[in-house]
């Protein structure tokens, strides 16, 4: 398997950390989406990364879709229940992980390739809205437990994890972890995880 991404989406570090855990052999391709030389429309017409390349060159992308086909492949480290509701629970970290993470890019992009006589102050600040409720939320659903979901390690914290450390990566003024020591207790935890210390953003 070949993985199609940068070293600094939160994405693609999610499937890393999945692999990483699956203790899966893959080759990781480099690819820069912004620029003019960018081939990645080749291999996902959305022009996004992650892109899983399979044995028979068929891709695979959207990084849900990905973890989610990953953690079929081998019993070691499994990430998601079997069925039911605490798969479905997992899922739904998972979503509001990604959705913090996706209201969090936009503003960056705004702010970063808009010209500032073109930023939307209301877009940045509603997307901001999303990413500061997301982490509340956040907080209030992990409570004082060890892991997201219960007492076992699952995508979940995966996730959360992935969306914690870029929002430290691009975003150090977002207090979350002064307003929320809880996440911050879990995002230490995951951060010792070698999964984790091999895929920081960079």
């Amino acid at each position: 398997m070949k993985l199609i991404g940068s070293l600094s989406s939160p994405y693609v570090r999610k499937v890393r950390v999945v692999m990483a855990e699956k203790k899966l052999d893959y080759d990781f391709e480099l690819e820069n989406v912004w620029t003019a030389e960018t081939t990645i429309h080749l291999s996902n017409p959305l022009g996004k990364v992650p892109c899983l390349i399979m044995e028979d060159g068929s891709p695979m992308y959207d990084s849900r879709v990905i973890v989610e086909y990953l953690d079929t492949l081998t019993p070691v480290a499994k990430l998601l229940p079997p069925n039911g509701r605490d798969r479905a629970a997992v899922k739904v970290w998972e979503a509001l992980a990604d959705g913090v993470l996706d209201a969090a890019v936009l503003v960056r992009l705004e702010t970063t390739l808009r010209p500032l006589e073109q930023q939307s102050t209301a877009w940045i600040e509603r997307q901001m809205g999303k990413v500061l409720a997301g982490l509340a939320i956040m907080s209030a659903e992990l409570g004082e437990s060890p892991f997201c979901k219960g007492n076992h390690y699952t995508l979940a914290d995966v996730a959360v994890g992935c969306a914690l450390g870029w929002l430290s990566f691009r975003f150090p003024d977002i207090d979350w972890r002064g307003d929320y020591p809880n996440l911050a207790k879990l995002y230490d935890k995951l951060a010792e995880r070698a999964s984790f210390k091999d895929s920081v953003p960079q």
